[in-house]
């Protein structure tokens, strides 16, 4: 257990009273890929009194549990959480402390849920963090290295952050992103790489969070999944998620055919993901020929029949 102060609503820094974030609720669990977390964990441990802390970059394509691991890891280590999501419009103050007009026409001063996390010694995730610009960057230079503090121009404060204070950055690898500079980065190590789930890791990733799930609907979406990963497409435990969601509240208005949980399920597909994931034979073409590779033969029909089964329909 880390020992870390107590939440409070505000605090006084250097004359200034900042009114603090309140922490999420924290009550997740971590399934599988248990190397990755003890590798945050890692990251966050202090090995002499004159060492410092570490405050890595998560990758990973989106849906695969980046945010979920840094709560499990302040889970573990019993601190406060606190999440800033970075966005292209983010500004340094809204990093930091932001001036707020009160009812009584006074202006107050609101922490931000990293410099919540600063203060009162908790964990702070920057969610998505290269999708901030550089200029926000740039205010969180000295709190990512030896220095330890952040800057608020706004409010004319310099905020030291607390012995217990540890923070990690998310980032997607996707197109829709900000290049982090390079000075930052050199700030950001290591780099934790999350990729997708096992098989088996993925059907109790699923359950877990729909417990109440048809098994049918559940194992068509993992077996869908496993073949998505085999064939390098990047859908996620998220989208398996939101796939099984919605074909359950379809089956729900559907009579008890034999037939109605194979449309449900294929209509979630087609809802969540797009009428071409029914096709991930030829999505998968699509992607290696954009590589230059040479494409292979897929379809629909391998997801429920074996290659050797005589009913599989592409099979004479």
């Amino acid at each position: 257990m880390v020992q870390q102060d107590s939440p409070k609503q505000s605090l006084e820094v250097q004359g200034v009273r900042l009114h603090l974030s309140h922490p999420v609720a924290n009550r997740i669990r971590w399934i599988g890929q248990t190397e990755i977390l003890r590798q945050l964990l890692a990251c966050w441990l202090v090995v002499n009194e004159q060492d410092l802390p570490l405050s890595p970059r998560i990758t990973g394509f989106p849906g695969t549990g980046k945010t979920t691991l840094a709560m499990a890891a302040a889970g573990v280590r019993e601190q406060s959480l606190y999440i800033y999501q970075c966005t292209s419009d983010t500004r340094p103050e809204d990093l930091l402390v932001t001036p707020v007009l009160s009812e009584a026409g006074k202006i107050v001063y609101h922490a931000s849920p990293l410099v919540s996390a600063m203060l009162t010694g908790g964990i702070c995730v920057l969610d998505e963090g290269n999708r901030m610009n550089e200029k926000s960057w740039a205010s969180l230079a000295p709190l990512l290295d030896y220095r330890r503090y952040a800057e608020s121009i706004v409010a004319g404060i310099t905020v030291h952050a607390h012995p217990g204070f540890r923070c990690c950055v998310t980032m997607n690898e996707d197109e829709s992103t900000f290049e982090v500079p390079d000075y930052i980065l050199s700030r950001l190590h290591p780099t934790l790489q999350l990729g997708f789930p096992e098989k088996d890791e993925e059907k109790a990733i699923l359950s877990y969070h729909l417990p109440f799930a048809d098994d049918q609907i559940l194992g068509m979406t993992v077996e869908f999944l496993a073949r998505s990963h085999a064939l390098n497409l990047d859908f996620s435990p998220r989208d398996g998620i939101q796939i099984v969601r919605y074909a359950l509240k379809r089956m729900s208005q559907e009579s008890d055919h034999p037939l109605s949980k194979d449309r449900a399920w294929r209509e979630s597909v087609e809802r969540v993901l797009g009428e071409e994931a029914l096709d991930l034979d030829r999505l998968a073409d699509q992607k290696r020929q954009s590589f230059g590779d040479e494409p292979t033969s897929f379809s629909l029909g391998d997801f429920f029949f074996g290659e050797e089964d005589p009913l599989h329909p592409d099979r004479d």
